[in-house]
């Protein structure tokens, strides 16, 4: 029980907390593929029966860039479900929402639209599997919003400079001011802090008075010298930060020392991989807030499937293997049955105290054959246990240390420079081209392109399906590199132009700011050649229409308006609270960009069609060089 200050009444905010729900995980799954879907009715379902304020998401609510159909109609029926009602919201939007939801064609607070009965109002940010991509850099979180199901916040495209301005909540004499940034690639985000290019914007009046809450979703471990967010790059007038994107559920607020804000880590609400991480009970929070005090209630999720792990060490056991006994597998093969039966045997256990949880748990063994010992059959030793376990296809997962060998340089192995996912190392597309073309011999080495850039373009093609990625980046920086040995007015000698090429490469490695730039660029010409290949599909279906005597009745895009009118209607009040038309927050001087005028926004979300030429191009004369 909470004490007297955390009571329910008109001065205290309830506030759920979850992150990385990955909805579509494993959807196609016959055991395993509503796992996500459950335990989303069962996060929602939590949030009605505590009349919560409102519930806030920290990113990767979908585990799909794209979902289904199936995926997208479930969360749907779900948000529907739980989210809409009668009940009154009791809290009010002091801050401008036209800057809070600049990005959205409608601009407020989905409770405070008229045409919409919401009851559980809902703030997320996006996570790196659901983050904005394409020509117009919608995700799945922008039909939600649009939707009004949803409100999304956090966004921000810019690689210059980055304004977080806050969402300012008033109910009774408790004030917060919830701040949130979506998913930006860690080593950009690293290199913007670093450079003082990210501002956390703060309130205007009574700036102390506020409880300062701040929901990211970015690496908190340290992945790389730069492929994380360190906490003290953080303000020290945050209160309380909730750290999404980190699986491990470690919810109970911990303390930075050195900037002492409170950091809250939910986790994941469903095992998305076999590491010690996930095994961790799964947890959601419900915040109370009451002036500047928290208290933190952790809430156990019972339909998630039980996930229990071990790991062995053949080697430390001595008296039971001997790798040269010749019926050492055997023994092995035993030892682990044995192992997987008391997993299942505690599986079982704590599943009778929870009816609702699945009745197939995660069972996974990892051994360390280190030492001379051989794997036995993991598809033979999987049959045993499929109708008892919801993974039976890898519920034994063997690995040995490798021993530090010296190596030729010139015989790459690429599958080296690989691990598997399942030991539970995160593995990033970027950082296997690059790892490739470090350990790759001179002659397969990229002389005009950089590691860094075709590691980005490669991602975008791999998680995006930007199938024109990589050839706008090759063509794009050849462009650019003609342009400079124009300007250097080099000489048509292939030894000075390889030496002009590597200097102008380098140079451009060096600024990485400007290869950010080229990427964006390069990813901008490659969406917009999407688009225009999808134009000229659909043109050339009309033309087809036009042959069969089914003659067009004018109804194209071309003729929808390019924003859609707010209407008169939106200027009325409700009971729920102003629509916080008061600039409450710093730099209220450029909030006049939340409100572009409809030729604004229209060419800001326009690109110009790229026409892409069928011919190679050539560094040496500058010139298309037709393939024969």
């Amino acid at each position: 029980s909470f004490p007297v200050l955390f009571r329910d009444d008109e001065d205290t905010f309830k506030i759920l907390i979850a992150t990385d729900i990955h909805l579509g995980y494993l959807e196609k799954d016959p055991v395993r593929g509503n796992d996500t879907f459950v335990t989303l009715n069962e996060i929602l379902d939590h949030a009605q029966k505590n009349e919560v304020d409102f519930i806030l998401l920290g990113g990767d609510l979908f585990h799909e860039n794209k979902p289904s159909r199936k995926t997208v109609h479930s969360c749907l029926e779900s948000l529907r479900k739980y989210c809409m009602g009668d009940r009154p919201v009791q809290f009010e939007i002091l801050s401008d929402q036209a800057v809070n939801f600049h990005y959205s064609k409608f601009p407020w607070v989905n409770y405070q639209d008229e045409n919409l009965n919401i009851s559980i109002p809902i703030f997320s940010i996006h996570g790196n599997h659901d983050d904005p991509t394409g020509a117009d850099a919608l995700c799945a979180l922008d039909i939600l919003s649009c939707a009004g199901l949803l409100n999304h916040f956090g966004r921000s495209t810019s690689v210059e400079k980055i304004d977080i301005s806050p969402i300012l909540l008033r109910k009774g004499r408790t004030k917060i001011a919830l701040y949130g940034l979506g998913a930006i690639p860690d080593e950009r985000l690293y290199r913007m802090f670093v450079n003082k290019q990210v501002t956390m914007l703060r309130p205007k009046e009574d700036e102390d008075s506020w409880f300062n809450l701040f929901v990211i979703h970015q690496n908190r471990s340290k992945h790389g010298a730069t492929n994380y967010i360190p906490e003290q790059f953080l303000d020290d007038f945050i209160n309380l930060v909730v750290w999404g994107h980190e699986h491990e559920c470690k919810i109970a607020p911990s303390q930075n020392e050195q900037q002492r804000f409170y950091v809250s880590q939910p986790g994941s609400s469903v095992v998305t991989s076999l590491s010690p991480g996930e095994s961790v009970k799964k947890h959601i929070g419900l915040l109370h807030v009451k002036g500047k005090k928290m208290k933190m209630q952790k809430i156990a999720l019972e339909t998630v499937r039980t996930f229990h792990m071990e790991d062995i060490v053949l080697a430390d056991h001595p008296d039971l293997f001997n790798p040269d006994n010749p019926k050492v597998t055997q023994a092995i093969q035993a030892f682990c049955m044995e192992k997987v039966e008391l997993m299942l045997d505690n599986a079982e256990r704590e599943r009778l105290g929870n009816p609702r949880q699945p009745e197939k748990p995660l069972i996974r063994l990892r051994v360390d054959y280190t030492g001379g010992f051989e794997p036995f059959s993991v598809h033979r030793f999987s049959q045993k246990y499929v109708d008892r376990v919801a993974n039976p296809k890898d519920i034994i997962h063997f690995f040995r240390h490798r021993e530090q060998k010296e190596k030729d340089d010139s015989d790459l192995n690429f599958g080296k420079l690989v691990r598997p996912a399942s030991e539970g190392m995160t593995l990033r597309v970027e950082d296997l081209v690059k790892q490739y073309f470090q350990t790759a011999e001179k002659k397969v080495q990229l002389s005009l392109l950089t590691e860094r850039g075709m590691g980005e373009a490669v991602q975008e093609f791999v998680d995006k399906e930007e199938k024109d990625a990589i050839e706008e980046l090759v063509k794009f920086q050849l462009e650019k590199t003609q342009r400079f040995l124009k300007e250097r007015r080099t000489d048509a000698e292939e030894e000075k132009i390889d030496e002009e090429v590597r200097k102008f490469r380098e140079s451009r490695k060096k600024n990485t700011e400007e290869e950010d730039e080229e990427v964006r660029e390069a990813m901008t010409r490659a969406r917009a050649h999407r688009s225009e290949d999808t134009v000229l599909v659909a043109a050339s279906s009309d033309e087809e229409l036009m042959d069969t005597g089914m003659k067009g009745t004018g109804d194209s895009d071309d003729g929808l308006p390019a924003t859609l009118s707010r209407g008169s209607g939106r200027a009325r009040g409700r009971a729920r609270g102003a629509r916080g038309q008061n600039s409450a927050a710093r730099g209220s001087s450029r909030r006049g960009r939340g409100s572009t005028s409809q030729e604004t926004a229209t060419s800001s979300r326009t690109y110009k069609p790229v026409s892409v030429p069928a011919k190679n191009m050539s560094v040496m004369d500058g010139r298309p060089s037709v393939c024969p």
